[in-house]
């Protein structure tokens, strides 16, 4: 377990952390309903007794481009019921004390070390928290689609978890590890500080692939296919695949591909049909469009489309654009300057 990870976890519930970054400090059920309501999204919440005896709300919110890390406390026992998210993820990791979810028809009990949970903006969600502190990572919803699109060679669509995340589970781990380092630089840097562009572009790199190649998702399966990584892929289909993404810039050459794979031509035709869907030109325009996707998501502020597009083996421009709204539903400039706000 890392440094970060056990400095999260040995810190009392009264020892809040992100504690500059404070946003709500409340014992009014109604103001903490209002208040955290304005932050995630409105949400009807009760508490277990009639009186709220016992009650305090507290949530700490550290905010970046496009996620947010934060700590959220309840005491006593309360209801949350925020329905659907429907603009952003949330991955909660418990702290202290217990909580009770139900997203969807999934039912899982959440404890420090054991078991969290991730939320998806698609799935009906109620919660009973108990005492209860969570470090609770948001990350935007069409951040994570468009990300899973390109990884998937799909359109941006609905993407649902399984909101089981098991921390003793490498995977689960590796995620609670990062959000401990995040929440930890994030009180290191301090309200009044900035991340450079490249250590936000960074951080959104690491957290998109804990959840979209470390938790199980309905697009997990189709992103294994589409990079190679299927069990049953044959080699020669493989190594074909291989050599397209790593010279997707360059022009397609068939004759090539079919000597790189070691079949024909017409064969590797219909193997990329049969095991990925696509044709094999289908395929370089969604690894091009993935590695632009990426390229402007950490793209300079006064970054160059054109030259990327360029870089990447795009030479109709107009074409590239009408793709890349088509699969991203958005222009290139859209994301550069939604990355950049």
């Amino acid at each position: 377990m890392s440094a970060a990870v056990l400095e999260m976890n040995a810190r009392a519930p009264a020892a809040e952390r992100l504690a500059a970054f404070a946003r709500v400090t409340t014992d009014n059920v109604d103001e903490a309903a209002e208040q955290i309501g304005r932050i995630f999204c409105p949400h009807d919440l009760e508490p277990g007794e009639a009186r709220a005896a016992g009650f305090s709300a507290r949530h700490n919110c550290a905010d970046f481009a496009g996620f947010s890390i934060n700590y959220v406390a309840y005491g006593g026992s309360v209801s949350i019921d925020p329905g659907c998210l429907e603009r952003f993820f949330l991955v909660q990791v418990p702290l202290a004390g217990a909580a009770r979810i139900r997203a969807g028809g999934c039912e899982l009990d959440s404890a420090p070390d054991r078991t969290a949970s991730l939320l998806s903006p698609t799935i009906p969600t109620r919660m009973i928290w108990t005492d209860c502190a969570q470090a609770i990572l948001l990350l935007e919803r069409r951040m994570v689609e468009q990300r899973a699109a390109a990884l998937a060679g799909r359109t941006v669509g609905t993407v649902e978890f399984d909101p089981v995340i098991e921390l003793d589970a490498p995977s689960g781990r590796a995620l609670q590890t990062s959000l401990a380092e995040l929440m930890t630089l994030a009180e290191r840097v301090g309200p009044s500080g900035r991340l450079s562009p490249v250590a936000m572009a960074d951080w959104r790199e690491a957290l998109l692939d804990h959840l979209l190649n470390g938790q199980r998702h309905g697009l997990s399966d189709a992103i294994r296919t589409f990079s190679g990584q299927a069990e049953r892929l044959p080699r020669a289909l493989r190594a074909a695949r291989d050599h397209l993404a790593d010279n997707a810039g360059e022009p397609l050459d068939l004759a090539q591909l079919a000597c790189v794979s070691g079949i024909g031509i017409r064969a590797l035709q219909l193997g990329f049909r049969r095991h990925f869907g696509v044709s094999i030109s289908q395929m370089l325009l969604d690894m091009r469009l993935a590695g632009l996707h990426a390229r402007l998501a950490q793209a300079a502020p006064d970054a160059c489309i054109t030259e990327i597009a360029f870089d990447l083996g795009f030479t109709h421009l107009g074409r590239m654009a009408g793709a890349y709204r088509d699969k991203f539903g958005e222009t290139p400039s859209a994301t550069l300057r939604r990355r950049m706000s």
